[in-house]
């Protein structure tokens, strides 16, 4: 109360606030998915290049996605991917096949019409997703029309680096997110997702409040002698900048995010029936039953089936073509491991916290893999000794299954960033003092201001300490907080209007390396 503002007689009270300000913590699990989407409409708005806050996989449906028909129709088909059969003269030494008839086959998708981002952001909400970002950058382009080389990289046209650099640089203006994910940077060429990359590194190093996880080219289908040459591409391709900000994941993973219900005969040859019947009824060995499906699809009947029930009589009808399709779904579920690692971390940040390494956990949903590494292999992968740019592996492990084995961002030479916890950690620590610090701007830089500055972020982190996110016998071990004339600021500061907080934590480590040490000793008598 201004005393100087009484100007009639009488009894007045004075309220003090006996607590200080409390420091409000940031969420710290929220990805940012800047990609290609089914569509970006909702209710005449367009939300091209606009990122939108989602809370739940029905949200992205609901603005991303194309609108199902009304019943009895099938419901629409978000992604379609298109996949050919080429005959080959011997057996494939690279990428799927089939032996159909004695002949061996190739299955090569086209790849004008490959993305990622649908079906991660599903496996991110199957791993325990949450609140997330969607910065959509465009939608399908036009299909090629021809099949791809077989084993070769998917290189997809459509998918632009000027496109997602773009909608990265729209996140500018958003606080919130703290993960930046572009699934479909490995369609680009090796150089174009270079220039991705170091963009998302330095944005992320910028604003100092996302982490960049990468996706490896070439993990989606590795060479099991070759494939360290992907690994230094990728190494060479990250620059030198914010690499504290950045962590990446190897290989694909198998899923099963898309069902049996997802793929189908018009995801075969760009929908052309005619270059499949010779494949389920060759003129060697005819079916009647599979030529009679394909002409009622050709020329529908008064009262038509849906696609589905077409689809499920073909499977019924010919074997050969219900292994097409197991083939073409198996292929067409691997997916790079980023939106599944984006759904770990966020569950690891709900049930314990950031400070708890996101390993030594499964990915829901993940069920095969490219390429199984070997402890040694992985070896080559968590330690570089020239750039220090660890890549995490996902390994097999016989009776655990499939698990995420590393934690390390790209900078594990440095002691204090080398591991992805310590710098979510730290990125949670910072921004939640910065924010709470906030209250205090134009606030007189006195010793009562100093005084409450240091209470508040006191109790936070020792919030924080008792969580186990600081380590510490006591919390004078785990955190300090200073503030004052004479030990963070000098009187020239507080006449130029600044108020310094100097802030020391002891951030817990994960226990990267366990090691066991056995002697052995004498007997000795009793």
């Amino acid at each position: 109360m201004n005393l100087s503002t009484i100007k009639s007689p009488g009894v007045y009270i004075n309220e003090i606030n006996a607590f200080p300000n409390a420091v409000v913590p940031i969420a710290t699990a929220v990805p940012a998915f800047i990609g290609y989407t089914p569509q970006a409409m909702y209710e005449g708005k367009s939300y091209t290049n606009v990122p939108t806050k989602i809370t739940s996989f029905a949200d992205f449906e609901t603005i991303f996605c194309y609108p199902n028909p009304a019943p009895p129709a099938d419901a629409a088909k978000q992604y379609k991917p298109q996949y050919y059969l080429v005959k080959q003269d011997s057996k494939p030494e690279k990428g799927d096949y089939l032996m159909i008839a004695g002949d061996y086959y190739s299955i090569v998708p086209d790849p004008n019409s490959i993305y990622y981002l649908y079906n991660s952001v599903k496996l991110f909400y199957n791993n325990g997703g949450g609140d997330a970002y969607i910065v959509s950058v465009g939608t399908y382009g036009p299909l090629s029309g021809t099949p791809m080389a077989p084993g070769d990289q998917i290189v997809n046209p459509n998918v632009q680096v000027n496109d997602l650099t773009n909608g990265l640089g729209y996140l500018k203006n958003e606080q919130e997110p703290t993960m930046y994910i572009c699934p479909e940077a490995t369609l680009l060429s090796v150089d174009n997702n270079a220039a991705l990359m170091q963009e998302m590194l330095l944005q992320s190093s910028t604003m100092q409040t996302a982490v960049s996880i990468f996706d490896v080219i070439g993990g989606r289908n590795p060479d099991p002698i070759k494939y360290m040459d992907d690994i230094t591409a990728f190494r060479n391709g990250t620059g030198s900048n914010g690499l504290d900000y950045g962590t990446s994941y190897y290989p694909f993973i198998g899923t099963t995010i898309m069902q049996g219900s997802d793929i189908d005969y018009t995801n075969l040859f760009g929908g052309d029936l005619k270059q499949l019947e010779p494949l389920l009824s060759p003129a060697s060995s005819p079916n009647e039953v599979v030529k009679t499906i394909i002409s009622n699809i050709e020329n529908p009947p008064g009262d038509p089936l849906t696609v589905s029930q077409y689809n499920n009589s073909l499977i019924t009808a010919s074997p050969e073509y219900s292994m097409i399709i197991n083939t073409v779904l198996a292929d067409a579920n691997i997916l790079p491991p980023s939106g599944g690692m984006a759904g770990v971390i966020t569950k690891t940040d709900n049930e314990v916290g950031p400070w708890q390494a996101p390993a030594n956990t499964s990915i829901v949903g993940a069920v095969g893999l490219p390429i199984k590494l070997s402890e040694a292999q992985q070896g080559d992968l968590n330690v570089d000794a020239i750039s220090g740019k660890a890549i995490n592996a996902i390994r097999f492990f016989n009776g655990l299954g499939i698990l995420v084995w590393g934690a390390r961002t790209l900078d594990a030479n440095s002691l204090d960033w080398r591991y992805l916890s310590v710098r979510r950690t730290m990125n949670f620590l910072e921004q939640s003092c910065k924010l709470a610090a906030n209250a205090y701007v134009f606030e007189p830089n006195t010793k009562n201001t100093w005084e409450a500055v240091k209470a508040m972020i006191g109790g936070f982190l020792n919030d924080i300490w008792k969580q186990g996110g600081l380590q510490g016998a006591s919390a004078a071990d785990a955190f300090s907080v200073e503030c004052g004339l004479g030990t963070t600021m000098t009187s020239e500061d507080i006449l130029k209007g600044f108020m310094n907080v100097t802030i020391k934590v002891a951030v817990v480590r994960p226990a990267e390396f366990i090691v066991l040490t056995f002697q052995q000793q004498m007997a000795k008598s009793s």
